[in-house]
């Protein structure tokens, strides 16, 4: 796989779980005020890995190196902590209004 491709791939899946979390988001509107706030703690990880993510993506596909193992393990990383972090948040928001927002 050469690197367009990787990070178009990448590209694709960010949008993927932007889109999740957008949806789980729109689930959290519905718990109690508390458990919001909570919530969005969640949110606000998700947007820092996110960010993080977008830029290694746009860095690797600038400089294009030869070598670009490292980069492509910290942005599969990066995808491990997304799944993590996805699987916590509709936890939590399944656990603060269980019955309004199957997880």
């Amino acid at each position: 796989m050469d690197v367009k491709d990787f990070c178009g791939g990448m590209e694709t899946e960010l949008k993927e779980w932007k889109a999740k979390f957008f949806d789980a988001i729109a689930k959290s509107d519905e718990l109690g005020t508390a458990d919001k706030e909570k919530a969005m703690a969640y949110f606000n990880n998700v947007k820092i890995l996110v960010t993080e993510m977008e830029a290694k993506i746009d860095q690797l596909k600038t400089e294009c190196p030869a070598d670009w193992s490292p980069q492509k393990k910290e942005i599969d990383d990066g995808v491990v902590d997304l799944r993590s972090q996805y699987e916590e948040t509709m936890n939590f928001i399944g656990k603060a209004a269980p019955v309004s927002v199957p997880g």
